[in-house]
């Protein structure tokens, strides 16, 4: 039998083998022609892979200087002016509809921002809006974290719409204070749930919200945040209670001039916070029937101008008189307290009512408040004692 030798691996073969048995390689045959140049022009071409566009990053939000409204750029500093921008925890806004905005500021003397705010808006005016505010008490550790976690805590309980009850007014009124209540309890959860278990100086804030459903407004409150009632060209309204040593002398025949100018005038009485007691918010309901603005603030803001009268002028003086935005009525409202001297931080947050055609409401019963007790303030800012 002739044989031949593999051209691969060298190993011998028959010569009439197809295949190399070391190797594999074929043996014998023409080797296939090269394609030409035709055929391959006949042939299909491969498309390149194809892969989805990545989305573009979301715009970078121009930050205003607030001293000359210029643009600040990367490295914080005003490129009109010159001046250093605050941080965004010592200064940030919130429009989440036309209707509904709030401005958080850092104030003048304080070190750094423990105010902190969470809003909530349908797009549709006047539909339904969430107002939180939480203030940070200033000699309590890490305050300012535990009041930014309390309030965000407590607009995600009040996302949904508030319950309707059984049919009756008495049925939702009951319902609507249960999930105001939840809400508090979520916010002070959250501000536990900052503060270090071995501190001796806990996180501790106060708490106010208003939720606006139609012509329905709910109200709570913890301390000395507060909740008004502004209608337009009418009596305004001071809607919370203050959990409050001054509450208590006003409530005792002094007036509210002297209890809130007072060395007890920001001792709180009632707080959010590990050392809390109970967190029993005061409640109530409000039906509007005239246009106007649903304002909750912190002692920031009010401490400037506590009466609702004197509040409903400088947010005249903001705007108010002549249809500016929520935003640009709150940053006035901001302006107005840092000009009086920014003793402390200043949260101011709105949310605009208008009656629908045809609507007439009287005003519900504000729901009874708990007793409280003691908790005391220093330098224009909440503090325990």
């Amino acid at each position: 039998m002739s044989t031949t030798t593999c051209p691969t691996c060298g190993t011998t073969v028959a010569e009439d083998a197809r295949f190399c048995e070391g190797c594999g390689t074929p043996l014998g045959g023409t080797a296939p022609a090269a394609p030409t140049a035709a055929e391959i022009d006949a042939l299909a071409p491969i498309s390149a892979p194809t892969y989805r566009t990545p989305a573009a990053p979301p715009p970078t939000p121009v930050r205003t200087c607030l001293s000359c409204a210029g643009k600040v750029g990367p490295d914080g500093y005003c490129e009109v002016c010159g001046t250093k921008a605050p941080s965004e925890r010592d200064h940030f806004r919130e429009a989440p509809a036309s209707w509904v905005a709030g401005v958080c500021d850092r104030g003048i003397r304080h070190h750094r921002n423990e105010d902190a705010m969470a809003l909530l808006a349908s797009q549709t005016p006047g539909e339904r809006a969430v107002l939180v505010v939480l203030d940070g008490v200033s000699n309590s550790i890490d305050s300012d974290v535990g009041s930014l976690a309390g309030a965000r805590a407590a607009r995600e309980v009040l996302r949904t719409p508030l319950p309707r009850g059984m049919g009756t007014p008495e049925s939702r009124s009951a319902a609507v204070m249960k999930v105001l209540t939840e809400a508090a309890v979520a916010a002070n959860a959250a501000v536990i749930a900052t503060t270090d278990p071995s501190s001796t100086n806990p996180a501790s804030a106060t708490y106010a919200v208003a939720v606006l459903e139609g012509s329905m407004l709910a109200h709570a409150n913890i301390g000395d945040s507060r909740v008004y009632w502004l209608p337009d060209g009418g009596p305004g309204r001071q809607l919370s209670i203050d959990d409050s040593a001054a509450q208590m002398q006003i409530e005792a025949g002094m007036s509210r001039a002297e209890a809130e100018s007072g060395p007890q005038a920001h001792a709180i009485t009632r707080w959010l916070g590990r050392d809390a007691p109970e967190i029993a918010p005061r409640l109530g309901t409000l039906e509007l029937d005239t246009p106007g603005w649903v304002l909750v603030c912190s002692d920031g803001l009010w401490n400037y101008a506590s009466e609702p009268d004197a509040l409903a002028a400088q947010l005249a003086a903001a705007g108010g008189d002549r249809g500016a935005p929520p935003d640009e009525i709150a940053l006035g409202l901001v302006a107005f307290a840092n000009a009086r001297g920014g003793q402390d931080n200043i949260t101011a947050t709105l949310a605009r009512f208008e009656p629908a055609p045809g609507e007439n409401a009287s005003d519900a019963i504000d729901v009874p408040t708990h007793d409280t007790t003691s908790h005391d303030t220093t330098e224009q800012g909440e503090s325990h004692g």
